[in-house]
């Protein structure tokens, strides 16, 4: 016996009752996940595990929620392995075309080799700082950040997902602007904290949790006019707004596009008002619609935007709130006025980093433009006949929304197609808008194969 292994040996000895049983079960883990393929037997002891624990320990109303679940639970599809850059298995090896993309964290592809080789690279060297020596990485990340974005944004703070962003656009917008007043839109999602949660319009998320934080109010998305007059109310009794949060094209409300013109007349009445505009492009940017960032379709540049989902290139958990000089310097007398622990950490932002350089390299805001259009059009062509079932194909670049006659065909329709290996989604846990959402490096091929397998399930749909 070897020195190591003794000392191994004898360490272990300590371990008994219930640590004992844990170590065990962590230990039989650990080597799935080091196994890079698994017999049956494993693949059916995973998905025992997944769906038990899920309903004992996790929540069980994601069993009653996944379409990927029978009724009965004695069946699960199980995520297991990434299978190349724009597909999934499950444990029993069926590939999926990724058209969810993880609501949007996959742009430039599952386990891009170029943003895997420098996390890992920077996993080597060092995974997290000390937070308290200047890391390069967060500095390096910040100056690409402001030469990438459009106008005059400036200074970045990173963050770990997109609701964290959103915290910090408000906390911005608030000591900038001394006032406590925000607008947002109907139908709008910008997260689930308490602070994103006032911005995010769905009634079913906000009732529990109610109130919310004071200073919100709620106007029709695309409704200039409604917009207009609430500004000048809430001037009118002293409540100035400091703040308009609105996503350029509203994701989770169900893919929808803005007004012609409404944009650029938001910005209008922010500068004529004192307001600041904020863009939630948290779903919308990395080259998602056909731009790098979508406010660039509509030439219009925000004081603040919020960025993540696939600010981390699906490696990373990452995002990053930008805004010009003249709004973030309120942060400048006392950095430690808005930190985290972990955002900006050195692991994301390498992987951060190489997204950006894969976007530019291969051009994939471009690409998701291209692949956009024509994704659309093969979609509405095999909605020709079913127009009892599909109301409407919209979108821009690679975020398009079918939108369906009732929720329970919407529901029926990502079934159908989840059985024949398409992954799709509802928007904010409806289906009566599905969202098609793929990495931006889906092959014609795989777009063919989502038309070709959308007509064969829509012919399948009865309304009765």
């Amino acid at each position: 016996m070897t020195t190591e292994t003794h000392q191994a040996s004898q360490g272990r000895n300590h371990i008994t009752g219930k640590y004992s049983d844990i170590f065990k079960y962590t230990n039989k883990v650990l080597d799935l996940i080091e196994k890079e393929d698994i017999s049956q037997e494993e693949a059916a002891w995973i998905t025992k595990e997944t769906v038990n624990n899920f309903r004992d320990h996790v929540n069980p109303g994601f069993l009653a929620y996944r379409k990927s679940v029978t009724l009965d639970g004695q069946f699960a599809a199980v995520e297991w392995k990434d299978s190349g850059p724009n597909c999934f298995m499950d444990v029993n090896g069926k590939e999926y075309i990724d058209c969810l993309g993880g609501f949007g964290i996959y742009n430039v592809g599952h386990r891009h080799p170029k943003v895997v080789k420098a996390v890992t690279n920077q996993l080597n060297r060092q995974a997290l700082h000390s937070q308290d020596l200047l890391d390069p990485l967060r500095a390096i990340l910040a100056k690409i950040v402001a030469d990438i974005t459009p106008g005059d944004l400036k200074y970045a703070f990173f963050a770990n997902s997109g609701t964290e962003t959103v915290e910090a656009a408000l906390k911005l917008a608030k000591m900038y602007s001394n006032r406590t007043t925000f607008i947002a839109t109907t139908r709008a999602f910008h997260g689930k904290s308490l602070g994103s949660l006032s911005g995010t319009a769905k009634g079913v998320f906000r009732k529990p949790f109610l109130p919310m934080i004071p200073g919100f109010k709620h106007v029709h998305f695309g409704d200039i006019e409604m917009m207009r007059k609430t500004m000048e109310a809430c001037a009118m009794v002293g409540e100035e707004v400091a703040g308009v949060l609105v996503e350029p094209i509203q994701g989770e409300g169900g893919v929808i596009l803005p007004p012609d013109g409404y944009l650029k007349q938001l910005r209008e009445l922010c500068d004529e008002f004192g307001a600041l505009l904020i863009f939630d492009e948290v779903q919308t940017g990395m080259g998602r619609t056909g731009k790098m960032f979508c406010c660039e379709h509509y030439d219009v540049v925000p004081d603040i935007m919020c960025l993540a989902k696939a600010f981390g290139g699906g490696i990373m958990p990452a995002g990053a709130v930008i805004a010009t000089e003249e709004v973030f310097k309120s942060f400048f007398p006392n950095p430690f006025m808005h930190t985290t622990t972990f955002g900006g950490n050195p692991l994301a932002c390498a992987a951060a980093i190489a997204t950006f350089n894969v976007l530019i390299e291969e051009n994939l805001p471009a690409r998701a433009a291209e692949l956009g259009d024509y994704m659309m059009k093969g979609l509405r062509e095999a909605a020709v006949g079913y127009e009892d079932k599909v109301l409407e194909i919209r979108g821009k670049g690679l975020l398009i929304g079918i939108e369906f006659a009732t929720d329970e065909i919407g529901y029926e329709v990502s079934k159908g197609l989840f059985d024949n290996g398409v992954l799709v989604a509802g928007t904010l846990i409806n289906a009566k808008t599905i969202r098609i959402e793929p990495p931006l490096t889906i092959t014609y091929e795989q777009a063919d194969r989502v038309i070709a397998e959308f007509r064969a399930v829509l012919g399948t749909i009865s309304l009765s």
